[in-house]
């Protein structure tokens, strides 16, 4: 079980993120909403800890990321890591994945999804 340290301005937040996701976001959604990957339960646009997450499945402590052209500058590659190793020691697992992935393979991804749940 995890701890939920998350503030009532992150929930907000959240909450006006799932409202505003992107086409990458919105496509990857669709496959993984109502259970819909091997029955897994994912949120969207979630708090963990004092970060809000793309996607989670708590089940399989498992986070997803979804990353634009945005994460290729040092700044937000520094800012990446320091935000993956707060989320792994939580219990996470983070995995990444390119825009361009979901945009061009993905049935590719979502077994990249499911190969991270085992």
């Amino acid at each position: 079980m995890h701890e939920h340290n998350y503030t009532k301005k992150s929930l907000i937040f959240s909450k006006k993120l799932r409202s505003e996701m992107t086409p990458f976001e919105e496509k990857l959604w669709f496959y993984l909403r109502g259970h819909r990957l091997n029955g897994l339960k994912f949120k969207r646009q979630a708090p963990v800890g004092s970060y809000i997450v793309d996607f989670v499945c708590k089940s399989k402590n498992l986070i997803i990321e979804l990353d634009g052209s945005g994460h290729l500058g040092m700044e937000q590659i520094l800012h990446d890591e320091i935000r993956d190793k707060y989320l792994s020691k939580l219990g996470y697992k983070i995995i990444r994945i390119y825009n361009n992935e979901i945009e061009n393979n993905i049935e590719g991804v979502l077994e990249y999804i499911l190969m991270n749940t085992l």
